[in-house]
Parts: C-alpha cells; sequence; structure tokens
C-alpha cells in the first residue's frame, strides 16, 4: 500500500467494505461485527508488486507465494461474525468459498477463537507432496489444527461429521476435507479444483448470493440432518474418496 495514502482515506475504504459486508449479515437476519485485523490490498495504480511468487504450483494446482500481505493474491481477510483476527488467503472466488466454510464451522460445528484458523503457510514450512502445500498457495485453511492432528483420524463427533460433509455438499465439491485424504489431516480444508475452473467461480457465485439473501448462507437454520441433504452429502463423499 502507498505510503502517502491518509489515515482517513485508509479508514474510510476499510468502512466502505467492512460496512458493506455487516449489512449484507443483517439482511439474513443477523448483524455480524467484521473483523478489525484485515488487511485492504493495494489500489490500482499503485507501487509495483513485490515479487512474492515462486512459479510452483501447491498440489491443487494454484500458484504458492513466498508472502502474504505483500503485493501478491494472498491477503488477509476478515471472517465476519467470528471473534477471528481475519485469515490469510487467496483474493476472490477462493477467499469466498473458504471463508464461508470457516463460518459455517464456527456457527455449526464448535465456536472458534482467535488462534485457531491458520491460512497461508511459507512455501517452505509445508511439505510438497501433501494437500498441506495448498496453504501456501492461499487456497485452503486449517482450523484448530491443535484438535486434529495431522495424520490423525477420529476427532470429529459424529454430528459434527455430519456438518462438514453438508458443508462439502453445499460446496458441489470445489472443497475437499483433509480426512478424506490417504494422509489424514483433519484440520484442513482446501480448494479442490485447478486455476480457471468454472465450478469454482459458480459455487462462489452462489455463496455471495446468499450472503444478500435473508434466511440463506452461513448460519442460516438448513438442517444437515435433513434426508435429502444427507443423501447428497453422502453422494458426494463417496466421489471424494
Amino acid at each position: 500500500m502507498s505510503a502517502d495514502i491518509s489515515r482517513r482515506t485508509l479508514l474510510s475504504r476499510t468502512a466502505a467494505v467492512t460496512g458493506g459486508a455487516a449489512l449484507a449479515s443483517l439482511a439474513g437476519g443477523t448483524l455480524l461485527a467484521p473483523s478489525a485485523q484485515a488487511v485492504t490490498p493495494p489500489a490500482a495504480g499503485g507501487p509495483a508488486p513485490s515479487p512474492v511468487t515462486t512459479g510452483q504450483p501447491s498440489l491443487n494446482g494454484w500458484e504458492m507465494e513466498k508472502a502474504a500481505d505483500d503485493g501478491g493474491s494472498i491477503w488477509t481477510r476478515p471472517v465476519l461474525g467470528t471473534p477471528l483476527d481475519g485469515v490469510q488467503v487467496r483474493m476472490g472466488d477462493a477467499e469466498t468459498v473458504l471463508v464461508h466454510v470457516i463460518q459455517r464451522f464456527h456457527y455449526e460445528i464448535d465456536t472458534l477463537r482467535r488462534g485457531d484458523v491458520v491460512g497461508w503457510r511459507h512455501p517452505g514450512k509445508v511439505r510438497k507432496g501433501l494437500a498441506e502445500s495448498n496453504l501456501a498457495s492461499g487456497t485452503a485453511v486449517h482450523i484448530r489444527p491443535d484438535f486434529y492432528p495431522s495424520g490423525q483420524r477420529g476427532g470429529y463427533f459424529p454430528n459434527q461429521l455430519v456438518i462438514v460433509r453438508d458443508i462439502l455438499a453445499d460446496l458441489e465439491g470445489v472443497v475437499r476435507w483433509g480426512g478424506d485424504d490417504k494422509k489424514s489431516d483433519e484440520a484442513l480444508f482446501y480448494i479442490d479444483v485447478k486455476p480457471g475452473d468454472g465450478r469454482l467461480l459458480k459455487v462462489a457465485d452462489k455463496v455471495r448470493g446468499w450472503a444478500a439473501t435473508p434466511g440463506e448462507g452461513a448460519g442460516a437454520s438448513a438442517d444437515p440432518f435433513e434426508p435429502a441433504r444427507r443423501r447428497a452429502a453422502k453422494r458426494l463423499a463417496r466421489l471424494q474418496a
């Protein structure tokens, strides 16, 4: 971000972004407080971006980056309705979908606290051949990794697993749960389509539509135990196995 942007300008931009998101949440029936820690990306026409790209893809095909909040594609974004200080994820459709996952986890599985969610990690701190490498491309999140250690299974209660499956089904398979991987990572949720896949845009648009519609989206009253939703979730689980 340019150093000569005034404090007043910065505050007005931040208020416009977070205020609009809060109003959309209010339309859904719940007023959600924005995170104060989200970082605003630089405006168009600002200084040249930092050399953060690597030219190397994570396991799901998205390019890993060497830094977040530093001119690349990965920025700290708010997770409205939670106490989180934001999450570092890839801007755009991946952000929309992954933030939705975090919100549903918070509302329906277990209450999140500050520090419970990890987004971007440096490429040198992830194992390239595993799905955790997707963290380095900003296309994955670790939710409560201390509760669900990598390599272990059985961290969720049965009713919580029903909700995990319902979240994945709602997102039509563009997100995969690390608990389904050969090397289990039950804290990991990641984008499971390659860059440019139209399914991600379709699902992200659906999520954005929910956010603007009363009674829909994260925190809404849809019952994940309803038979039709259970059938859809089980069908997707078989496809992603």
